[in-house]
């Protein structure tokens, strides 16, 4: 599955969504740490990233080739800003309708609509790889990300009490939300 699309940001910039691909893995070895210490909105914590600049290289490489999965990168000023990506829930007949969608971006590019233009890019593709449902997981208090999704046409379909259990914030209540595509 291929992507590439460049769009104009809030504050006037430029930025390029595209496929990451194998060469791109240790800048977005680097995204990931980084956004995930940035925020405790996320499943994990960077001491918890299992991959190395070869795996996720690898990781990468499969992703760009593959024609119902993609990872895709925002690009300003050559920095990779934030992250997003379906993945199939399974390959089974009774799941292959449905994909999963996650999305990081840097806190310093917070506003500027990064996480937007991702969230549309990942749905396109969705649509276009065949699936008839998106899911996503996201912490109640995660208000911002919360009515983008609502924006976007994601409903709540159910919660989890003690979906999260954070280090710094304890259990954590995790909302289900979803997209008929």
């Amino acid at each position: 599955m291929k992507y590439n699309k460049t769009i104009v940001l809030r504050n006037g910039k430029e930025c390029c969504l595209r496929n990451a691909t194998e060469r791109d893995g240790q800048d977005v070895l680097d995204n990931f740490n980084l956004t995930h210490m940035q925020t405790d909105y996320l499943l994990s914590y960077p001491d918890e990233n299992s991959f190395d600049v070869t795996q996720e290289s690898q990781f990468l490489k499969e992703r760009s080739e593959s024609e119902n999965e993609i990872e895709i990168i925002a690009m300003v000023d050559n920095v990779v800003a934030g992250t997003a990506g379906i993945e199939a829930v399974g390959s089974k007949y009774k799941v292959q309708h449905r994909a999963e969608l996650g999305i990081s971006v840097v806190k310093e590019f917070w506003g500027l609509g990064i996480g937007r233009a991702l969230m549309d890019a990942c749905i396109e593709c969705a649509r276009d790889a065949g699936y008839v449902q998106l899911e996503l997981n996201v912490v109640t208090e995660n208000i911002r990300a919360i009515s983008m999704y609502e924006r976007t046409g994601f409903t709540e379909y159910g919660r989890n009490p003690k979906g999260f259990n954070s280090r710094k914030a304890g259990f954590q209540e995790i909302i289900y939300m979803r997209l008929e595509l």
